[in-house]
């Protein structure tokens, strides 16, 4: 079976639900402590194996470009002070995978960002990390659903229960259990009306996709808030019989949410070797005046 290696990251959206901090600074930039959020996403692609990434933007969104680039003065002032590991650093940024990228240049929906990347994709599966998205693990998430892709060869998105009364935000899948937590998916709605679910399972994050899927999407007809959505096209997919959910392991953490960078940033803080033990200490105080 093919062996995914291209992976798109669509960072285009316009951050509404977390303004005004992404007036001027796209949501994918905001610090999870010392990292923007689609750091994390991107070292979890490359973590699973993903050699070439494509990230999907929208005018105002050059500074992710940049992040990713190498910054000839900084290094420079970074070596000359002899600050040998931060040079190191972030020199690494730079070099964590062949990174392009293509404007949206209109927001026309996830599903037409995806269309985007054609020719980027050619040919081959590829996976797709929403850049709203970030899911943190040992075995990266982006990994396990290129296992089940290599596995059966049919579209997978990354799926997780979601409480009953946030499915609407979300999708509701037609599930079937076939092995640890591995699922055959046959079909989908996204944003379900009360009493459209056919479960509490939602595609959070994460899919890898066959090259088909932008045929799908040329007659996908726009959705949910008017816009063309990605998982119209993927429902065409699992009635097709040719879809596998994947219950990955790992926290996500949803950025486009103002709880969700909160409890990122606390619960990585707790994980860092340079402040976790102050961090820690500081919240032991503050819960006692709550």
């Amino acid at each position: 079976m093919q062996k995914v290696r291209k992976a798109v990251i669509p960072a285009a959206g316009l951050g509404t639900r977390v303004l005004p901090a992404s007036k001027a600074m796209p949501k994918e930039m905001l610090p999870i402590v010392d990292k923007p959020a689609i750091q994390y996403i991107v070292e979890e692609a490359v973590r699973a194996g993903i050699t070439d990434i494509l990230i999907i933007t929208n005018r105002g969104k050059n500074i992710i470009e940049d992040h990713f680039d190498h910054s000839v003065e900084l290094e420079e002032r970074l070596e000359k002070s002899g600050k040998t590991k931060m040079l190191q650093q972030v020199r690494a940024i730079a070099d964590l995978a062949n990174i392009v990228y293509v404007r949206q240049k209109e927001t026309k929906g996830l599903g037409h960002a995806i269309s985007c990347a054609r020719s980027f994709v050619g040919d081959e599966p590829f996976a797709v990390l929403y850049g709203d998205d970030v899911i943190i693990g040992e075995d990266p998430a982006c990994g396990q659903l290129c296992r089940a892709y290599e596995e059966y060869g049919l579209g997978v998105v990354g799926i997780k229960e979601v409480p009953r009364e946030q499915v609407a935000r979300y999708s509701s899948l037609k599930v079937d259990p076939l092995h640890d937590l591995l699922f055959r998916v046959t079909d989908m709605i996204e944003k379900p009306a009360p009493g459209q679910e056919f479960s509490l399972y939602s595609i959070l994050g994460r899919c890898v996709l066959p090259p088909d899927i932008f045929e799908i999407l040329d007659h996908t007809a726009p959705g949910a808030g008017g816009e063309i959505q990605l998982t119209d096209a993927m429902k065409e997919l699992a009635r097709r019989d040719s879809m596998i959910g994947v219950d990955f392991t790992g926290k996500r953490y949803d950025m486009g949410n103002k709880l969700g960078i909160l409890q990122a940033t606390c619960e990585v803080a707790l994980q860092h070797p340079e402040v976790a033990d102050d961090f820690r200490a500081y919240l032991k105080e503050l819960v006692k005046t709550l």
